[in-house]
């Protein structure tokens, strides 16, 4: 009944196995790939045929988690699987980007690629065997597609490079000085298409080891999907790139010096008109037949990718008039908003964020539900891009999968130098508006973030910096690697390479390759150049701030204390009743975790003070030998008790009240009276043993007896 093939290897310390088969037989590819206990189904299903008149290439890429998977059920209210995670968005687009340059150019029918998580070890990252699996999938479907992949995750620990590390090694890099790097490499047995990585300041030569390290190490995943292919493989999809030369050769005729002229224009808004107005002009040329070619759409691109790319590789000056290495005109801006705990304003060129800090307490948190667990995150990055940031009308709502993929990559270029929470117990939000764009509108949000957060007192280990680099790769070997790329250079262009860090090392690597590839030689220029560029631009940043600022009058003030853990049921108390009253009565907010440390928020000092020595109170032991200030409870014939020290009471004994003799402790004392003590110490059966009389009740300092007295006694 099944034709089932399997092929397996021993990869890095698991074994990774490829199946098809047996499941899911109706898709035109289905592999489940298993690396230790980890499997992924990954599902390809393609349209026969183009949609009429379509003139771009619909890919779908879904990675979604099961939470039968690692044997879980999912939380809310309706118990099943909702909208994707963060996680999930930001997978997809991880396998979208290394596979979409892969297919033939000119194939325009519908790609569906589906990779369920069926099992989750907790050990192995499902993320890199899905991209496994999906590769597979392509390679056996029949679907013109030029693969297969392979995928490696990287660490690097004390100098040496680690293939696969464990989920446990990969969560909360921040919290774990021997990790220094997360980074993920997709790309052909000759090249790379895809990186991206979460780093902590390590050198240009250290990340590019790195990607090298991956690139070797998925050799052999590639070899097995080959051989997986040459028994398994569908025959391959009847498909013969469309031959436009002829309607190309027309449009040029029609338009090529009106292009030309348009790409002349250094203003962006111009230069978007008078572009559209040459392709109207071109149209206008063309006869109905031409017109309604499927081919046209990518004729005209063509057109204005030849300009703008000869021209650059031929040395001549850039679309706005820059050379190959030169970085926008810079202004940087911070407290612009006068009610926000930090704020800064960061255009370059055409590209502007607006970032603002607001600073929060443990309540603030955000929780994350993962098949490895439920952790909490003190470190929330949100990006906008809403349409008027490049003149335009469009869907204007929740953030879809750029305004996420956008949004982490400039968490992890900032997240590693951030302060540990023990340092700085605030939950940190950064918000990134998207208020003008022309080039990379998320390294404008790494360069805005950091000064926003300086801005909102912040102690960031350094300041980081972002750079987007492009590339112009032609088929004769000649290039040009582009500092600090336009949105026409990175949609006519090779390459998207994002490079962010301090001036120490790099915290963020992202490329995305539009061509089969490039070479570790292209990669070492592109991050030289990168590193100038950074350098450049944290100058430019220094003018407006160099250092973390003090806080906002409008932030709260948090301070931290750490109890004993088994005192933490003290402070919470029956029911949370304890911790209530503390909160109630100082007026502050009152946040404990399972490792007893406490975090006491309020914008009043006064506050976490009375909330400190309430808990304070309950959870230290009296010291022989301190002074106490106290409150009579009760009078007795033998003495007086004092309440001391939050709820503990003892006595002082009446001969221990003044240095003279009293009928009843009521000559001099009443209830309710408050009154500084000496703890003497305890007697045989633990009760406390106090005394005035060696303490001045106004100042509450010990009286020092004189040699006289001494010698008297």
């Amino acid at each position: 009944m099944f034709n089932i093939t399997k092929k397996s290897i021993q990869w890095g310390q698991e074994t990774l196995t490829l199946e098809t088969g047996k499941i899911a037989r109706q898709a035109d590819g289905s592999v489940i790939a298993t690396l230790g206990e980890t499997s992924v189904m990954a599902n390809v299903t393609f349209a026969k045929e183009a949609k009429p008149g379509q003139d771009f290439f619909p890919l779908t890429v879904h990675y979604q988690e099961k939470y039968y998977a690692a044997g879980k059920v999912p939380g809310g209210f309706l118990k099943r699987e909702a909208r994707p995670s963060d996680k999930e968005t930001l997978t997809s687009r991880l396998i979208d980007r290394p596979i979409r340059p892969l297919f033939v150019e000119g194939f325009k029918n519908e790609v569906l690629v589906i990779c369920t998580v069926l099992s989750h070890d907790l050990v192995n990252e499902p993320d890199v065997v899905a991209m496994i699996a999906a590769s597979a999938a392509l390679t056996i479907s029949g679907a013109p597609f030029m693969g297969p992949i392979g995928a490696a995750r990287v660490g690097f620990v004390d100098g040496e490079y680690v293939l696969n590390p464990e989920c446990q090694d990969m969560e909360k890099l921040r919290e774990n000085p021997e990790q220094r790097l997360d980074l993920v490499v997709a790309g052909t047995k000759d090249a790379v298409m895809m990186v991206e990585s979460e780093a902590y300041e390590l050198s240009e030569a250290e990340m590019l080891g790195a990607v090298k390290f991956a690139h070797e190490s998925y050799q052999p995943v590639i070899d097995l999907i080959i051989e997986l292919a040459e028994e398994a493989a569908k025959e391959p999809f009847d498909f013969t790139p469309p031959d436009y030369s002829e309607l190309y050769a027309a449009v040029k005729a029609a338009g090529e010096s009106l292009m030309r002229a348009a790409f002349a224009l250094r203003d962006k808004q111009e230069r978007v008109a008078a572009i559209a107005a040459a392709r109207d002009a071109i149209k206008a040329s063309l006869s109905e037949e031409q017109l309604a070619d499927s081919n046209l759409g990518s004729a005209i691109k063509k057109l204005e990718a030849s300009i703008l790319r000869g021209a650059v590789v031929n040395g001549q000056p850039r679309v706005d008039g820059r050379d190959t290495k030169t970085v926008r005109p810079i202004v940087a801006e911070t407290s612009l908003l006068p009610r926000t705990h930090g704020s800064a304003l960061f255009t370059r060129g055409e590209t502007q964020s607006l970032c603002v800090t607001t600073l929060g307490t443990g309540d603030d948190e955000q929780f994350i539900d993962a098949l490895t667990g439920t952790s909490k995150s003190n470190f929330l990055l949100h990006y906008n891009f809403p349409p008027y940031s490049v003149g335009e009308v469009g869907r204007f709502g929740p953030p879809g999968r750029r305004e996420i993929g956008h949004g982490k990559l400039a968490w992890r270029a900032l997240q590693a130098v951030l302060p540990a929470a023990t340092d700085f117990p605030y939950t940190i939000r950064l918000v990134s508006e998207i208020t003008e764009s022309n080039g990379s509108s998320s390294m404008a949000t790494v360069c805005g973030g950091s000064l926003s957060m300086m801005d909102a007192g912040v102690p960031l280990k350094a300041p980081v910096a972002g750079v987007a680099m492009g590339l112009i790769l032609e088929d004769d070997g000649r290039f040009a690697v582009l500092t600090d790329i336009l949105g026409d250079e990175d949609h006519l262009g090779d390459m998207d390479f994002k490079v962010a860090g301090t001036a120490d090392g790099i915290t963020s690597l992202q490329m995305d390759i539009k061509v089969a590839g490039i070479t570790f030689e292209i990669m070492e220029q592109a991050l030289a150049q990168a590193k100038d560029a950074r350098m450049h631009i944290m100058g430019e940043m220094a003018k407006a701030l160099t250092a973390p600022q003090g806080f906002s009058q409008y932030a709260p003030k948090i301070e931290t204390m750490q109890v004993p853990t088994d005192k933490i049921r003290e402070v919470i108390g029956t029911g949370g009743k304890v911790i209530r009253e503390i909160v109630e009565v100082s007026g502050a907010k009152v946040d404990i975790n399972d490792d007893g440390v406490i975090k006491i928020a309020s914008n009043d000092a006064e506050a976490i003070k009375k909330a400190h020595d309430m808990i304070y109170s309950i959870v230290a032991e009296p010291e022989v030998g301190k002074i106490y200030t106290g409150k009579v409870v009760k009078l007795v014939d033998f003495g007086a008790f004092v309440n001391f020290f939050g709820k503990r009471d003892g006595l002082v004994h009446v001969s221990q009240i003044e240095n003279r003799r009293l009928n009843h402790p009521s000559d001099v004392l009443k209830e309710g009276q408050e009154v500084k003590v000496k703890l003497l110490g305890f007697d045989d059966r633990g009760k406390v043993r106090l005394a005035m009389k060696m303490v001045d009740q106004e100042t509450g300092e010990e009286i020092v007896a004189s040699k006289d007295d001494s010698a008297d006694a």
